[in-house]
């Protein structure tokens, strides 16, 4: 069993004692305080044209999205109606969840390590930053992770992910990503 109370996530420990000296290095920080660090991580599952037919498909990409984050998520609404999509204002279209802390940690860790690997034809990801230090990345199915029981998916969902962090330049965010082994191709 796991002690929660004096458990600290893995990367969270290889930040403090590895990569903050690496970064003040590599950049010449003369203060901690500048160094970038990872602010937050947003996952988005967006069911579309499928939650428009059937609200279900909304509550069963919510289900799965909580499974992979560790926390509950939400379900996104529609802001405004489209006739020629059929949605209608208020209607399900996909879920979201905004991971922060430990469960940050955690879950970069297992992206990187188990899920990005059960990738299949993996050659790394491209790099795609926003310009001021935020990387987003999709995925095309959200089954690569252990928490998603393959024989239990009724269908099969893509995925936004985007890490923020508190970089100012793409360049730093970039750096601090590498350290943390995100396998990027170029």
């Amino acid at each position: 069993m796991l002690d929660t109370a004096n458990y600290t996530p893995r990367l969270k420990v290889q930040y403090r004692e590895s990569i903050k000296a690496a970064l003040m290095e590599e950049f010449g920080y003369k203060n901690e305080m500048m160094l970038p660090k990872l602010d937050k991580i947003v996952l988005n599952i967006g069911a579309g044209a499928e939650s428009v037919r059937d609200s279900k498909k909304a509550k069963s990409a919510q289900e799965d999205l909580s499974k992979i984050a560790g926390q509950l998520a939400v379900i996104t609404k529609a802001k405004k109606s489209i006739a020629g999509f059929r949605v209608r204002e208020g209607m399900p279209l996909g879920t979201k969840v905004t991971l922060r802390g430990d469960r940050m940690y955690e879950f970069l860790d297992r992206l990187i390590t188990i899920a990005m690997p059960r990738i299949r034809d993996f050659r790394g990801v491209k790099p795609s930053f926003d310009g001021r230090g935020n990387f987003a990345m999709g995925l095309k199915e959200h089954i690569v992770f252990p928490e998603i029981d393959f024989d239990k998916v009724d269908e099969v969902w893509g995925m936004d992910i985007i890490i923020c962090t508190t970089a100012k330049t793409d360049g730093e965010a970039k750096a601090l990503l590498k350290h943390f082994n995100m396998p990027f191709t170029a």
